[in-house]
């Protein structure tokens, strides 16, 4: 990280590391903020549209179960913007049928993020540094960052920049591994205080720190979006996980970094904030269309299903185990009718014929059945 790329004010808080390079140590929060015209109707369009969110899922009685198909979504596109690729229905089917993935790698890494997501979005675990930590052992378990100490902070120097650049080419270098306690003692002391500042500000602020710290080897990204998420729910802005945040980032992926870069190298935190929240606004109301689509879809399936000729009304268990994973097979359906195969079998049979679901041809014996109707709704392309 070359000191002539940082600002004049931001220099302060350059350290040295190995005595040649330079690393950043973001000071603690909250920053001194002016919040101008532009930064008020933004934070007023982002709160109208959380309010709006947050009324969808009061009012649904399904809203916890439909955060779960939100939140496979965000799963997939917060790991993406961490170079993993895998799609809903790959998810599904590694849901249900891990052995035939084709596409294991990938998947096991986004089904570890849906793990450390209920890990961390629990209202059972604290607010605070344990829960993140946790989550980050959860995330890279058994995965290819399975050498990047799961749940340890890092006791090595990384940094952030084009593939094979070193320290001295690296786009941001984090602070240096003897200054993490301290910078994470900050950050803490921050995300526990009462709030100064609108709550919406306070979670970017808190967003930005975080990566900015950047306390592991690896995974930063992902546990720093599960902290978003945990906020909206943790300071009541939402009912449920119901904003899949990375479905705005990860098309912007470029913006996104480049205005957490600017923060540190140029103070620019009114870009920052500006393109926080205007992401706020528009996913917010780009989730609301969704989860009511979702809900309008359930209630068709449920309707459907529960006609004299489809089925008994024992397999609406299955219609709501599909908004959680859209992807079934006849092993799962016994599981959740504890009925015989014969009967599972014909019960997904009569879902095909009723157009919820369709057998996919994989290799393997199992017989797996999608629901594109629900994947093709949470991607918002139904």
């Amino acid at each position: 990280m070359r000191s002539s790329d940082v600002a004049p004010p931001q220099r302060q808080h350059l350290t040295r590391v190995e005595g040649r390079y330079h690393a950043f140590v973001p000071p603690p929060l909250p920053p001194a903020l002016v919040l101008d015209d532009v930064l008020v109707n933004r934070l007023s369009a982002a709160d109208r549209a959380v309010g709006a969110l947050a009324g969808t899922g009061l009012a649904l009685p399904d809203a916890h179960l439909l955060a779960k198909t939100i939140g496979r979504h965000e799963a997939v596109l917060s790991s993406r913007l961490d170079g993993t690729r895998t799609t809903v229905s790959e998810l599904a089917f590694f849901e249900v049928d891990a052995v035939n993935q084709p596409n294991r790698a990938d998947a096991q890494e986004v089904f570890n993020h849906v793990t450390a997501a209920e890990h961390v979005l629990s209202t059972d675990q604290p607010l605070g540094l344990e829960p993140l930590r946790e989550a980050h052992r959860l995330l890279l378990a058994g995965v290819r960052g399975d050498s990047a100490t799961p749940g340890d902070y890092r006791g090595t120097q990384n940094w952030i920049g084009a593939p094979g650049c070193a320290l001295d080419t690296a786009t941001y270098v984090p602070p240096p591994p003897e200054q993490l306690p301290e910078s994470l003692a900050a950050f803490e002391q921050h995300l526990l205080a009462e709030p100064e500042l609108p709550p919406l500000v306070k979670i970017a602020l808190l967003h930005y720190q975080f990566e900015a710290i950047h306390p592991f080897l690896d995974g930063n990204g992902r546990v720093g979006r599960l902290l978003i998420s945990r906020l909206l729910v943790e300071w009541g802005l939402l009912p449920a996980p119901l904003l899949d945040m990375s479905a705005y980032l990860e098309p912007r992926r470029d913006e996104y970094y480049a205005r957490l870069l600017a923060v540190s190298t140029q103070g620019d935190w009114h870009g920052w904030l500006s393109f926080f929240l205007a992401a706020i606004t528009e996913q917010a109301t780009d989730a609301g269309r969704r989860v009511r689509a979702l809900h309008v879809l359930r209630d068709d399936l449920r309707a459907q299903v529960t006609e004299p000729r489809r089925a008994s009304t024992h397999i609406l268990s299955v219609v709501d185990a599909l908004f959680e994973t859209p992807a079934i097979t006849i092993g799962r359906t016994r599981a959740i009718l504890g009925v015989t195969h014969k009967a599972a079998r014909e019960n997904l049979v009569k879902l095909v014929a009723a157009g919820t679901l369709v057998e996919v041809e994989r290799e393997g014996r199992a017989r797996v059945f999608l629901a594109p109707p629900i994947v093709d709704t949470v991607q918002g392309t139904a």
